[in-house]
């Protein structure tokens, strides 16, 4: 399952959804290369693990406050949330191999 977010659902759909299924939230602009690059990876993962997350895209310049509110210094930047709360991150593209195993430790 995939979901655009914006300043306006973010509260709902990200962190309220997280107290039942985690959230993976790529924080990413149309203009951001390794963002591009790393959508369809993101998107592939989301459909192998078969609702064990939901995958929630946040274009930064539709969501300052949270990118602001979270921390988000440079783009690519994917952040876990669980119960409402961050529980781990990377930032910057990653090889699908370095993802998949970081997803099958934190869900």
């Amino acid at each position: 399952m995939e979901i655009n977010v914006t300043d306006a659902n973010f509260e709902t759909e990200v962190i309220e959804k997280s107290k039942t299924t985690p959230v993976l939230v790529d924080f990413w602009a149309s203009w951001c290369g390794p963002c591009v690059n790393l959508k369809p990876t993101l998107q592939k993962l989301a459909k192998e693990f078969e609702g064990k997350f939901i995958l929630a895209k946040a274009a930064t310049d539709e969501t300052p406050n949270a990118t602001a509110k979270f921390g988000v210094m440079s783009i690519p930047a994917v952040k876990l949330f669980k119960d409402g709360k961050i529980v781990d991150e990377f930032v910057g593209a990653q090889p699908e191999a370095t993802i998949k195993q970081w997803l099958e430790q934190k869900l």
